[in-house]
């Protein structure tokens, strides 16, 4: 007994200096030998030397001076990775289409072919009338409440919005305690579809949304105020305006500006993707740097085409191009950008 309990003990103790240590210690050393950059997360470097992120994973960029990547349904957190998992019947996936098309769809043909919609798109809002009905925000609301909610706790400022209107309409808010006795302490989110409705009769043509204000003394701060257009109106109310609008001829993109990953933290976009959004790259560039647009335009296409690459040395799928790497080499070229 005493022997098979040595012997198992033996045998343990082997497979723990095994598996536990001369395996792990001997993949380090191929590793860092052989792949140092791909075993070390694959890791890219700013101008001051140190890591600004992976190339296999997604960073948000918003600024025009960059390419921006997929969107994701993770919010591009490595530690939440995950897909959006809405089916294609779901409203909330055709609001999140529309609005990120909303802000840059533009024309295909016609007198305005290649025009930004967003213009008409305000224009058609300050009207103030859907389905031949006055109160677009309220019918938007109305018809969409989970979309009406999601606005309110999407930010804190919206969610304060909310509040200050309520303390500021009283009898409203307990018309609405009365009508929903289950919840005697209404939360800003409860109020959404109520604050909208009240929203859109005191201010038709207008949505609330976010403004960037400087005070006297220099300083800036954001707030929430009605606003009659800008990227706000084109995002939300793009999928209604369409919906009025179904023979408008609109230029197709790339279906991955629109869609997420699996993951939600693919770091690749499409090269059609790129050379959609290269005129706004460029022209943003030529203005910071005071060069010639077109100079600029034919320099960064030239990046692209340097930088995309396809799987299987381009047998197979389409070119593809690391949006943090391209970003990157701007950043070296034409100078700091905040994303």
């Amino acid at each position: 007994m005493a022997r098979h309990l040595s012997n198992s003990l033996l045998l343990l103790g082997l497979m723990l200096v095994l598996v536990c240590g001369a395996y792990p210690a001997a993949l380090w050393v191929i590793g860092q030998t052989l792949f140092p950059f791909e075993a070390n997360g694959s890791l890219l470097q700013g101008p001051n030397g140190k890591a600004v992120g992976s190339l296999l994973i997604a960073q948000p960029f918003s600024r025009d001076e960059y390419f921006w990547p997929r969107p994701s349904a993770a919010s591009y957190d490595a530690a939440a990775s995950a897909s959006s998992t809405l089916a294609p019947s779901n409203y909330l996936l055709r609001d999140r289409v529309a609005r990120a098309l909303g802000p840059i769809a533009t024309y295909s043909r016609g007198p305005k072919k290649g025009q930004l919609v967003g213009p008409d798109i305000a224009a058609w809002f300050q009207a103030d009338r859907y389905a031949g009905h006055p109160g677009i925000v309220a019918q938007w609301a109305e018809a969409h409440d989970g979309l009406a909610r999601a606005w309110v706790s999407a930010e804190p400022a919206h969610g304060q919005f909310v509040e200050a209107w309520a303390a500021k309409h009283p009898a409203v808010v307990a018309q609405w305690v009365k009508d929903n006795p289950g919840r005697p302490r209404p939360t800003a989110s409860d109020l959404a579809v109520v604050f909208f409705e009240r929203f859109s009769r005191e201010n038709p043509g207008r949505f609330p949304a976010q403004v960037v204000l400087r005070t006297p003394d220099g300083k800036v701060r954001t707030t929430v105020q009605p606003v009659s257009d800008g990227p706000d109106v084109a995002s939300v109310f793009f999928d209604m305006w369409r919906h009025e609008h179904p023979d408008a001829d609109l230029e197709a993109v790339p279906g991955d500006m629109v869609t997420t990953s699996g993951s939600g933290l693919d770091p690749h976009i499409t090269l059609e993707n790129a050379r959609y959004q290269l005129d706004r790259v460029a022209s943003t560039w030529a203005r910071t740097t005071g060069r010639d647009p077109a100079r600029i335009r034919q320099e960064i296409g030239w990046i692209l085409e340097a930088r995309a690459w396809a799987p299987l040395g381009g047998l197979v799928g389409e070119k593809l191009v690391n949006v943090l790497e391209v970003n990157l080499e701007l950043r070296a070229r034409y100078g700091a950008a905040s994303r």
